[in-house]
């Protein structure tokens, strides 16, 4: 019993640690992509001057006026959740139950990390992922206002991408056949996961826009339009129209893309290398 225990929680520890490095991998090269996406969320109409006219746009302006350290803005908060958040999928049940559990373990990073995201100070004038936690709960606490705002929009996110996601891919990898050539084994694998999540993105991406209205900045100082996660949807399709519930798809499409790659490279790498030595 003993013997089975510790086998158990060593492979959970192998699968922890593996996909732990994956996410941070994945991380530190694909949070530019995310940030461009927060920004696209977070703006409001069509006539604001200080609005993005396109995705290059948005990359040229943030590089000349935030520097290249802009893109990395808010990247601390996915980082330290990365690992809580691997446990999570590990130990919970696929799917829709893993996505609901795991949005309650990282919303307080997202909150952080949204706010962080929406700044447009150059790097060097922003404050940190710390100070810039402990403002918020000092101003608004710990609870639905403070550092757990969004959370049924962020449930919502990752219920349904977890749903979607899982629910597609391992239907469909079933019936599409292994392949021996591990090259060609890898390009099934990564498309069907590409194609998996792009569907996920697509019917997810309206909870993802309601999440950073609520959890970014608010139009008017002191108040806040932006509440729960339907009303933030129904009030970004009244005043802006259907297609503002899908800002920011591209450039999540984009990170979805070489970003599953590079997870799951690292993930057999270092999942292989640990089963072997440790």
């Amino acid at each position: 019993m003993a013997g089975r225990r510790r086998g158990f929680l060593q492979e959970a520890s192998h699968q922890i640690a593996a996909g732990g490095s994956a996410g941070l991998v994945e991380i530190c090269l694909m949070h530019p992509l995310d940030v461009v996406k927060t920004r696209f969320q977070i703006q409001r109409g069509k006539t604001d001057p200080t609005n993005y006219r396109s995705l290059g746009d948005c990359f040229r302006t943030i590089s000349r006026t935030e520097g290249l350290f802009g893109f990395y803005k808010g990247i601390l908060p996915p980082i330290l959740a990365e690992t809580p958040k691997r446990a999570v999928k590990t130990f919970a049940v696929a799917g829709l139950g893993s996505g609901l559990t795991e949005a309650v373990v990282v919303n307080p990073f997202e909150v952080v990390k949204v706010s962080l995201q929406a700044n447009r100070n150059v790097f060097t004038e922003q404050p940190s992922t710390f100070s810039q936690a402990r403002q918020i709960i000092k101003t608004n606490g710990l609870g639905f206002q403070g550092l757990n705002r969004g959370l049924t929009a962020t449930l919502g996110r990752h219920g349904v991408f977890n749903m979607v996601y899982f629910g597609f891919y391992f239907n469909v990898k079933n019936i599409i056949p292994v392949n021996k050539d591990p090259t060609l084994e890898f390009l099934r694998k990564f498309g069907i996961g590409l194609v998996s999540g792009t569907i996920a993105s697509i019917i997810n991406i309206p909870f993802d826009v309601a999440k950073s209205r609520i959890q970014g900045p608010q139009p008017v100082p002191g108040e806040t339009k932006y509440r729960t996660c339907f009303k933030t949807m129904a009030t970004v399709y009244k005043e802006e129209g259907f297609l503002a519930l899908y800002k920011g798809l591209v450039p999540k499409i984009m990170r979805l893309g070489p970003g599953g790659a590079v997870m799951l490279l690292v993930y057999e790498y270092a999942y292989a290398w640990l089963q072997e030595n440790w």
